[in-house]
């Protein structure tokens, strides 16, 4: 298996299909695989992903009977991966499939231990300016170049995901990704990937100004903690 890619699913239901019937007019080639990761989610999602990924020989299915956070859905994911190369993308749409193909790529052209990770285009302002300031923190405080932090996909091998420790089971493990791969010495290649609205469901957590000071918050309290240990 070449590339394995987790898509954890947090009340999607309406977004599966959509994600699902993308990756199967993409995925042309029987090393890709693809596993949407039920992350607890108290809507259909469970009875959607059992009707449609006997479908799709690409993709297969793991539960996370209670959810804990984002990154621990993924985390549980990563652990099912078979590919030389891992990652993740998010399953709202938001994300087009066709960006894993991309950087397929990028990997396949430039080989060796690299980190291919998107670079959002087409946000609205105050989403630049809010992305902006937290990669001005991040870059300054953890003295690596952080931006656009929590862009998909993110791709890397395998062996560069089996030397992580105690990554953390929430929104910062984009970050710690991130960060780990600059520590490491991976390069970092960025590429262009559109960002529109939803068009189905809302943000888990981008609800406005209040949850805003939340991820800023616990984004800040993590980055004093990866600092200390490492």
């Amino acid at each position: 298996m070449k590339l394995s890619i987790v898509v954890p699913c947090y009340n999607e239901e309406k977004n599966i299909p959509l994600i699902l019937e993308r990756f199967g007019e993409l995925i042309k080639r029987d090393d890709i695989e693809v596993i949407l990761v039920n992350n607890g989610s108290t809507d259909d999602s469970a009875q959607v992903l059992a009707e449609l990924i006997p479908k799709y020989l690409f993709a297969r299915t793991t539960l996370v009977e209670v959810n804990q956070g984002y990154g621990y859905g993924i985390l549980q994911g990563l652990r099912e991966c078979r590919g030389e190369y891992i990652g993740w993308t998010h399953a709202d749409m938001q994300t087009d499939p066709a960006d894993i193909l991309k950087a397929l790529d990028i990997i396949e052209q430039e080989k060796g231990l690299v980190f291919v990770k998107g670079n959002r285009k087409g946000r609205p302002l105050f989403d630049v300016f809010f992305t902006a300031g937290m990669s001005f923190f991040e870059t300054c405080y953890l003295h690596e170049k952080l931006y656009d932090i929590n862009a998909q996909p993110n791709i890397f091998p395998k062996v560069f995901y089996d030397s992580w420790e105690n990554p953390p089971y929430d929104f910062s493990l984009d970050l710690y990704a991130l960060y780990m791969a600059r520590r490491r010495h991976l390069r970092v290649i960025r590429f262009p990937v559109l960002f529109p609205e939803r068009i189905y469901g809302e943000s888990k957590w981008n609800t406005g100004l209040k949850s805003k000071w939340k991820f800023i918050k616990r984004t800040i309290d993590f980055s004093v903690k990866l600092r200390k240990n490492l």
